[in-house]
């Protein structure tokens, strides 16, 4: 019977949906341009758009205007804005106007307009060196020589140290003690802006910005360019401190010392190339799989030499090597590693994500664009070990022309070519299936994406298609138009053109609702996946996915 039911289930989603346009929730038309934008979370219950000399926040409910002020009113000290950073945590906006070497800071309030506080103590800021710290209600901004540490809502500056280079990136903070544990970074854009920077983990008192520990890691920790996610993290259990920094890096909570390491020094600089045009801001990312742990073991990549690779298998309590696999000879990436059973599955080679801010010429119009890629890295590969020893269990021939990415679940590993899915037996590396993603009619696969317990999603070239990973039947089908890959919230994914058209595509039957935006638009869909918010010229708009 359930059998049959699932059948009914398949017969009935392969089905031509109808596609209609988005719902409407409100349209509101404001009375200047929009150069900035921010959404608020749907709880939050307002957003922000702003042109160079306006500022606007509206509901998200209904659009109806909050507050609209000229900058030239909220901040008079500021003879234009050059720049606008919103810190939603502490409901602030940052305002700069820039003076090489003179630039004015104005922190106004997100919900009223009012002016907080305005400064130019403070120079060359941009939002890669300010963090907000809600337990503090303050910032740490991270200037070329010191870290200074203000209160939000009067600018009042609390302390300053020399003794931490660099930007405060992740953080645990303690509470109890008004303690942080953190981890500097160098951001992208801004090398040797810092003077003396170093690798620094510390341990700092939040009341008086002294340094009770610090030590060095391993690696280069960095946030992404666009989306502004750690590609590190950072977590504290009883009283040790761990770090996945390429690998695994463990230090004592009290002291600071190290007591163990699993992690290299790996940078995917060179990696892919960098779009063409004048690019202002780059990063590559997931280059090298996280670490995987299983109980009280973890799996680590080694990639201190870019020519030579190894699994390494350690004891998560202790960090004692317990094996090292076979060498992985000329593997550039190693996207994906996955413990399935008793196996340790690699993929080699396969799509990487690249964010970016470039500059470039499209005919007689200069373009300036933020965007996201997933560019392919060769060479490509497929490799199993056996986890109880590390040797190697088999090598698949069958993708050296091609991987996008690979997924798994409970009992199933999956790899795509691009042209084909296949369904691999990780104890032999035999392939259950092969179906070729054109039967699901969006062209080729740029990526596949995993849904429920035995769902694969195919994200192609021309829409969206979902196949079974039980026997790779083809389950939905949603045709579009040429587009890519723009978001993603559960059962809610959101593929945009290249003339800033999107839709939202339905992971339950592949049905999707369009908008059809004007060219350059700025779209943000919600946290919860029901709403897009899209910014064009003058006006914004409030749309459902369903």
């Amino acid at each position: 019977m359930r059998k049959l039911i699932a059948l009914f289930i398949i017969i009935s989603c392969v089905k031509v949906y109808a596609q209609g346009d988005m719902p409407m929730v409100w349209e509101a038309k404001l009375g200047h341009k929009i150069d900035y934008n921010g959404t608020g979370a749907e709880d939050r219950g307002y957003s922000y758009a702003a042109s160079d000399k306006v500022i606007t926040v509206f509901k998200n409910n209904d659009g109806s205007i909050i507050w609209t002020k000229p900058f030239s009113e909220v901040a008079p000290k500021l003879k234009k804005v050059d720049e606008l950073i919103p810190f939603w945590e502490s409901n602030t906006i940052f305002l700069f106007e820039r003076k090489g070497g003179k630039d004015q800071i104005a922190c106004i309030d997100m919900e009223n307009g009012a002016l907080l506080w305005n400064t130019e103590k403070y120079q060359n800021i941009t939002e890669d060196v300010v963090i907000y710290i809600p337990e503090e209600e303050s910032f740490a901004i991270s200037l070329k020589e010191e870290l200074v540490f203000i209160k939000a809502k009067t600018g009042e500056e609390l302390w300053s140290t020399t003794k931490f280079s660099g930007v405060v990136g992740q953080y645990v903070y303690n509470s109890a003690d008004r303690t942080m544990v953190m981890v500097n970074f160098e951001p992208r854009g801004l090398i040797a802006f810092f003077k003396g920077f170093k690798n620094q983990i510390a341990r700092i008192n939040m009341q008086n910005g002294e340094i009770l520990w610090e030590n060095v890691y391993i690696g280069r920790a960095d946030r992404k360019v666009i989306t502004k996610e750690f590609v590190y993290d950072l977590s504290v259990v009883s009283d040790k401190v761990f770090l996945r920094l390429n690998g695994m890096q463990v230090y004592d909570y009290n002291t600071g010392a190290s007591l163990w390491s699993a992690a290299f020094d790996f940078t995917p600089d060179g990696v892919v190339p960098k779009p063409s045009g004048t690019v202002h801001k780059f990063g590559a990312y997931g280059a090298v799989a996280p670490p995987f742990i299983v109980g009280d073991d973890i799996y680590v990549l080694d990639m201190t030499n870019k020519k030579n690779q190894f699994v390494k298998k350690y004891d998560m309590n202790s960090g004692r090597l317990i094996w090292t696999s076979k060498e992985i000879s000329g593997a550039r990436v190693i996207p994906g590693m996955k413990v399935v059973g008793d196996k340790v599955a690699l993929q080699i080679g396969g799509r990487v994500e690249t964010q970016y801010y470039r500059t470039y010429k499209s005919g007689d119009q200069i373009v300036t664009e933020w965007g996201v890629a997933f560019p392919e890295v060769k060479p490509f590969g497929v490799q199993a070990f056996n986890t109880s020893d590390g040797s190697l269990a088999w090598e698949s021939e069958k993708f050296k022309k091609g991987i996008t990415n690979s997924i798994s679940f409970d009992n199933y590993y999956i790899v795509c070519s691009g042209k084909a899915l296949y369904s691999m037996d990780v104890n032999t590396g035999e392939e259950k299936y092969e179906v070729e993603v054109a039967k699901g009619g969006v062209g080729q696969a740029s990526l596949i994406m995993a849904y429920k317990d035995d769902v694969v999603v195919v994200i192609g070239e021309k829409g969206v298609s979902t196949f079974s990973a039980v026997n790779g039947d083809l389950i939905c089908s949603g045709k579009y138009k040429s587009s890519s890959l723009e978001d993603r919230v559960d059962d809610i994914v959101i593929m945009k053109t290249e003339k800033a058209d999107i839709a939202a595509f339905d992971l339950n039957n592949c049905s999707y609702k369009e908008f059809k935006a004007k060219t350059g638009a700025s779209t943000t869909l919600s946290l919860d996946g029901k709403y897009v918010y899209v910014y064009e010229n003058k006006v914004v708009s409030k749309v459902k996915t369903r």
